[in-house]
């Protein structure tokens, strides 16, 4: 008995502490990454994807609440911002074929930020949903602090957005190799195009496990399709919904 009531204790120390919501999230996607690599690197095995199933089934057993989550998950947080800039890297590798493609990068990244608002907002529409819902979904495949950002200011729900934000990246990088090998996409830096444009920052992680010149394309379309959909959106969304 007595035994059961130290562990009871320990237990309300450790999930009180950030130290041990910060262990939570490391351990998860170090065990999700183990999967990962047992299962041969299968997308469907996503890193990301599989890290969020462990931590959401351990909070919810936990009963703990977000907000005590991210007290200590901010430390991986804030290392976004770091790991954002570091994509310059393979970026400053693959400079010389970024300059020779510059007009097709223009047209790919402007076609594919266009094609991302209009058919998530046509199939909120058609699906009945609220101005607010589709100005909910319309930013969800620009990274998230961006996209909470643009929601906001077009009526949405940021809180919403962000979560949408997660999921579409984790569904391209589940299935974007996939899509591109059945659409037979081949050139490394239209498929790199292609995932930093659709998923963001998690597509872009996949993106680099796969090919580095990808990966590189993949940021670089990352960060300018959260440029021109913070321009974009909200003059379109101006002209429709005034």
């Amino acid at each position: 008995m007595g035994s059961l009531q130290n562990l009871s204790e320990t237990w309300i120390y450790l999930s009180a502490s950030p130290l041990f919501h910060l262990t939570l999230t490391l351990v998860a996607f170090q065990a999700a990454a183990w999967l990962f690599e047992k299962g041969g690197r299968n997308p469907l095995l996503n890193p990301v994807m599989v890290a969020v199933v462990i931590i959401v089934i351990v909070l919810s057993a936990t009963g703990t609440s977000y907000a005590s989550y991210f007290e200590g998950a901010q430390f991986v947080h804030f290392l976004l911002g770091p790991a954002t800039v570091a994509l310059a890297v393979p970026l400053y590798r693959q400079w010389h074929v970024v300059k020779r493609s510059g007009v097709a990068i223009a047209i790919s990244l402007l076609c594919g930020s266009l094609t991302a608002i209009a058919t998530s907002v046509a199939m909120a529409w058609l699906l009945g949903a609220t101005p607010e819902i589709m100005a909910t979904i319309a930013p969800k495949s620009v990274t998230a602090p961006v996209a909470m950002a643009i929601a906001e200011e077009i009526g949405g729900l940021p809180s919403v957005t962000a979560v949408l934000v997660i999921l579409t990246g984790i569904i391209g990088a589940m299935f974007g190799t996939m899509v591109l090998n059945a659409c037979r996409v081949r050139p490394w830096t239209a498929r790199g195009l292609a995932m930093g444009t659709a998923s963001h920052g998690i597509g872009t992680a996949r993106a680099l496990q796969v090919n580095e010149t990808a990966g590189a394309f993949s940021g670089l379309a990352m960060g300018l399709n959260a440029l021109a959909t913070a321009i974009l959106l909200p003059i379109l969304w101006g002209l429709v919904f005034r």
